[in-house]
């Protein structure tokens, strides 16, 4: 009876040691894809950020032509309402990289506004959208838009372009994003940027002096431009949660198989002792009945 139970104690550790090994194996492919799409990740944004500078400089230079230049956009005004937009991720396996941003932007609200009447939530992300419905939020849309790896904007079009329309018609007062902003591959700091009003723009500041000729008007290429800037700002902000997703990810698969290998180990020198133990006790077993 005992040898029994002793065999049957060593297949439970081989078949868990057997198990773990195939999680491991797992959790070192994902580690290896979330490394190969951070780097992929990181150059994309590098590259866009060029591209959104030059659309900031030739605002700038709108700007200039005419100081008497203005626009709704442009002009801070008393906040009544305010609109939030999370960008969150289509899937977990990324450490406490949607909670960190759940916590703060949960505190932040319940530190800034009274009633939910004085905000309206947008959210960016699969599990975002769920995951705030479960928390009895109300969002703006019936519908999760997803933050896939090659993200366009027609993936989150859908949702800035009301909220642009929303803040141009005076029914919400200001637009803050949060998002996990990327600083190394170890540390992602969760941000809440405002990105309307536009502050980083100022009518009537000196810029380097260059002639441009606007057509059909500085007013109309400031009207067309201003949107714009705040559609590509927003992606921009998306690239960079995007590397953030990608480095939580690739961090907490390279834990959870660093937690396998030490978990394959324990688990190995308890076989090992199981089964000296029972190659022992059937020598005990022999000799006594010799003895016998």
């Amino acid at each position: 009876m005992v040898i029994i139970m002793a065999a049957q104690n060593l297949r439970d550790i081989r078949r868990k040691i057997n198990a773990t090994k195939k999680t491991l194996d797992i959790t070192y492919a994902m580690h290896m894809v979330s490394a190969s799409k951070l780097k992929r990740a990181e150059h994309r944004i590098r590259g866009y950020q060029d591209f959104l500078n030059t659309v900031k400089n030739t605002i700038m230079r709108v700007l200039q032509s005419n100081p008497n230049l203005t626009h709704t956009m442009l002009t801070t005004r008393p906040i009544k309402k305010t609109a939030y937009v999370l960008v969150t991720s289509d899937r977990g396996l990324n450490g406490a990289y949607n909670h960190n941003l759940y916590r703060q932007f949960e505190m932040d609200i319940a530190k800034k506004h009274e009633t939910g009447a004085e905000y309206v939530i947008g959210v960016l992300g699969q599990k975002g959208f769920y995951d705030l419905q479960r928390k009895g939020f109300s969002l703006l849309h019936d519908r999760p838009f997803y933050v896939r790896d090659d993200i366009q904007f027609i993936d989150f079009i859908e949702l800035i372009e009301p909220l642009i329309l929303m803040y141009i018609k005076g029914e919400i007062d200001e637009l803050v994003i949060y998002y996990n902003k990327f600083i190394n591959t170890i540390r992602q700091d969760v941000t809440a940027e405002r990105i309307l009003p536009i502050v980083d723009i100022i009518p009537g500041k000196e810029y380097p002096s260059i002639e441009y000729l606007f057509e059909p008007s500085p007013q109309a290429v400031l009207d067309a431009l201003l949107p714009q800037y705040i559609q590509n700002q927003i992606y921009g902000i998306i690239l960079n949660a995007k590397v953030s997703e990608h480095a939580a990810r690739m961090v907490a698969m390279q834990n959870a198989s660093d937690n396998a290998e030490e978990l394959i180990e324990t688990l190995t020198l308890h076989y090992n002792r199981a089964r000296q133990a029972s190659i022992t006790q059937e020598i005990t077993e022999v000799v006594s009945g010799a003895s016998a």
